[in-house]
Order: structure tokens, then sequence, then C-alpha cells
């Protein structure tokens, strides 16, 4: 599973643009038991991967959530990541259009920031 940090914390108006490395790491935190307990249709234990970018580069990785740091655009590495993904399940968490296209055409499947923020 990867999760679009930016794309999911900016899901919720909750001040995250205060504060977007903490806003990361709770997000981080949040994710830890889906390694374990999976999600709808994705049943545990999963790789949880958590894609960070600009102001959020450098949240570090937590037992069960892998944070990896794009050097450029969040989106281009969720893409880079699902290719690397190619014969395998790969569900992206993310609510923007044009990156669930790209992830799509690579196989992947695509759910919503709901799926990891109810």
């Amino acid at each position: 599973m990867i999760v679009d940090a930016a794309n999911v914390v900016g899901s919720v108006p909750d001040g995250w643009w205060r504060d977007r490395r903490g806003a990361a790491e709770r997000l981080r935190d949040t994710l830890v038991p889906y390694a374990d307990d999976g999600v709808p249709g994705f049943p545990g234990p999963l790789e949880v991967v958590l894609v960070v970018e600009g102001a959020a580069r450098g949240v570090s990785s937590v037992s069960g959530v892998r944070v990896d740091s794009a050097p450029g655009s969040g989106d281009d590495r969720i893409v880079e990541l699902a290719a690397e993904a190619a014969g395998r399940r790969c569900l992206v968490v993310t609510a923007d259009r044009e990156l669930r296209g790209r992830v799509g055409a690579l196989g992947a499947e695509v759910t919503g920031p709901r799926t990891v923020r109810p």
C-alpha cells in the first residue's frame, strides 16, 4: 500500500498547513495498524509506504510503515513505486485524479483517503 501523504493529509482541514512535517508524522503513526490488519479488499499483512515531499521530507520510518522522502515530486515517486510493484497487488491511497490515472495505467488499484482516515 502506497500512501500519498500530501493528498491524504490535505483531505482533513485540521491545520496541517502550519506544521506539514508534524502532520505527516501523525499520519504515519495512524497507518501502523494497517500493516498488520490491512484495509478492505487488501488483508494484512501489508507493506505500507508513506511518500512524503517538500517540508515533510525527512520524516523517519517506524515499525510497519516505511517513509519514502521523494527527491522531487511526490506523485512521480509514487508512480515509480507502483511501477516497481509490477506483478504484485498494489494499492495507492490518493484522491488526486491525475495520479490515480497514472498508477492505474500501471495496474495499481486506487482508493481514497477515507480508507486510512475514516
